[in-house]
């Protein structure tokens, strides 16, 4: 088991952002049919349906609307789900550099959906970040 960081200035330095390979869509499920497809990557339920993340693969698959077309970067850090600030200095960043980013954080790390055209400018954007903080 990796070690849980809290600290924001050790979070940042150790960040490893990682691109992940696939495009992954966000598309929306109906609250009143039970999902039986394959398991997303992320969902989260809101009153207008069931949001789910999966590759766009899947989703075309599936027959499902697209809303938008994402790539997935990872931070490889185990960071403390009460860590304070490292969502905001890397949408920060992101932000500054004119890049749009969704967020999920899992129970061991933090996770960026990015537009697809933009996801090389955000990895290096984030890794600009992560070497800032190394020196």
């Amino acid at each position: 088991m990796t070690v849980v960081i809290q600290a924001l200035d050790q979070l940042l330095s150790t960040m490893q952002p990682t691109l992940e390979p696939e495009v992954y869509v966000y598309s929306v499920w109906p609250l009143d049919k039970s999902w039986q497809g394959p398991v997303p990557l992320a969902t989260f339920k809101e009153k207008e349906g069931l949001t789910l993340v999966l590759t766009e693969q899947q989703a075309t698959d599936y027959q499902l609307d697209i809303l938008f077309r994402a790539r997935w970067i990872s931070l490889r850090v185990h960071s403390d789900l009460q860590a304070v600030g490292l969502t905001a200095a890397f949408a920060t960043v992101l932000a500054n550099a004119g890049l749009s980013c969704n967020v999920f954080a899992g129970a061991f790390h933090d996770h960026i959906l990015v537009p697809v055209h933009q996801a090389e400018a955000a990895l290096q954007a984030l890794q600009q970040l992560q070497q800032s903080k190394t020196l």
